[in-house]
């Protein structure tokens, strides 16, 4: 049974760092393609960044140069790293596991999820 555990949300103010994990066992991890999304309250699942296996990276306009996804396929772990951050970043985050070609940014497309970590930066 596949699984993907999140780690490493919290209470922040703005401006400042925070580095996710995502956890995955029970696949292969490394021919995984994996997606990180948020949702804030009220609002639909929004992609934010994804990882190819050979790691190639694409990131949604509003975290492009303030976010960096990786992986490391040894610990089979995904990261998310995450800087200079606003109120607006405010969200549940989930890391996501898909295994076709390509970096899917919409949450219909991905094989497994996580149950999501919060992330909250106060102004």
């Amino acid at each position: 049974q596949a699984q993907l555990v999140e780690s490493g949300g919290g209470l922040v103010q703005a401006g400042a760092s925070l580095r996710l994990s995502c956890a995955a066992s029970g696949l292969t991890f490394s021919i995984y393609t994996m997606g990180w999304f948020r949702q804030a309250p009220g609002k639909e699942r929004e992609f934010v960044a994804g990882i190819s296996p050979r790691r190639g990276t694409y990131y949604a306009d509003s975290v492009k140069g303030r976010f960096t996804v990786s992986r490391d396929n040894a610990k089979n772990t995904a990261y998310l790293e995450m800087n200079t951050l606003k109120p607006e970043d405010t969200a549940v985050y989930y890391c996501a596991a898909d295994n076709s070609p390509g970096i899917k940014t919409r949450p219909g497309q991905h094989d497994f999820w996580g149950q999501g970590t919060q992330v909250t930066v106060s102004s």
